[in-house]
């Protein structure tokens, strides 16, 4: 039975990629991970807010002594915030590479292309083997077209894209008026991979203390339903690798996203809830499938249940949306 899959160029022995997660802040569990069986690491990210800071720093050596009045908070460092020096990360991001043997990939998030882009061409020279664009933006000025932030990625992407040597992925979020337009658009600019989707984490409302806060709720079961469509929907449609992330938590959810048309799964809160060895489990109940419905290969599912090969492609647009208003029933 043969697992073995293609990501972005990168041969891997099977199609479980342990998703960007504090799970990688350890370098210990990279090889945890590679001994459960996982087939890929995508680091834990680095963000541009991280090394705007390290710039921050710089600026305040420079200028140590100009503003030491008592009323001056700007000498007092946000306690807000936890940074990660950046020449950590990298030196972090070289010790993982030398402890497996199977691909590390990079993570950047971001949204702009300014600085930050000096560091994807350091994270290229660490040796890992591809690099994961993660942009997180959340537009909020109405004067902001739709047109505008699509460039926005666009031009973030093909900054990075210059900058290293190494596949890159882009991670988008479902909030795209065209979705697959969008795929397309990074595919014809030269994207190695389209990772669907990043959540964006939503905040929440204190009504004790009257305060927004943060509110980390990790993904659901019910959660693949959105990339699976998506995947099934631009499986075909593009020459990019299709990566699958949100909601997969067991060896049939793997086998759903790659009949649509993924070629890996990117698992995250999973691990978090059950542990890294978790993942051995879920390979293991995946072959055994395999096993009972005849299946000698990831390669024969991929794609068999996308849209380009389902007889019904309207099952995948607006049939299934009304058999199912049409069919609930409620309560009475």
């Amino acid at each position: 039975m043969d697992l073995s899959t293609t990501y972005m160029g990168l041969k891997l022995k099977n199609p479980i990629v342990a998703s960007a997660s504090p799970l990688s802040k350890n370098i210990d569990n990279y090889k945890r991970m590679e001994d459960s069986g996982i087939a890929a690491v995508v680091t834990h990210s680095l963000f541009e807010e991280e090394i705007i800071k390290e710039d921050e720093a710089g600026d305040y050596f420079a200028n140590a002594g100009t503003n030491r009045f008592a009323e001056s908070l700007s000498y007092i460092p946000d306690p807000e915030m936890s940074y990660l020096d950046p020449d950590d990360y990298l030196k972090r991001l070289e010790a993982a590479k030398k402890a497996v043997s199977i691909p590390v990939i990079g993570s950047l998030n971001g949204y702009s292309s300014g600085g930050w882009i000096k560091y994807a061409k350091r994270l290229g020279e660490t040796g890992i083997d591809a690099l994961e664009l993660n942009v997180y933006f959340v537009p909020t000025d109405p004067a902001l077209s739709g047109s505008k932030v699509e460039e926005n990625y666009l031009e973030i992407f093909r900054a990075v894209k210059k900058a290293v040597k190494v596949p890159v992925a882009v991670k988008l979020s479902p909030f795209f008026s065209s979705t697959a337009n969008m795929v397309k658009r990074l595919d014809d600019a030269g994207a190695d991979a389209i990772v669907l989707f990043n959540r964006f984490y939503q905040p929440d409302i204190d009504l004790e203390n009257l305060e927004v806060v943060p509110n980390l709720i990790l993904s659901m079961p019910h959660d693949i339903r959105l990339p699976l469509r998506w995947i099934a929907i631009t499986f075909g449609q593009v020459k990019a690798s299709l990566a699958a992330t949100g909601g997969i938590y067991n060896a049939q959810d793997v086998i759903k996203m790659i009949m649509g048309g993924a070629d890996v799964t990117m698992l995250c809160s999973v691990l978090l809830k059950n542990g890294i060895e978790y993942a051995g489990e879920i390979i293991r109940d995946m072959q055994e499938w395999m096993k009972v419905n005849q299946y000698e290969s990831v390669q024969q599912m991929k794609g068999s249940m996308s849209r380009k090969s389902c007889q019904n492609p309207d099952s995948f647009e607006r049939a299934h949306y009304m058999k199912i208003l049409q069919s609930y029933q409620g309560v009475h």
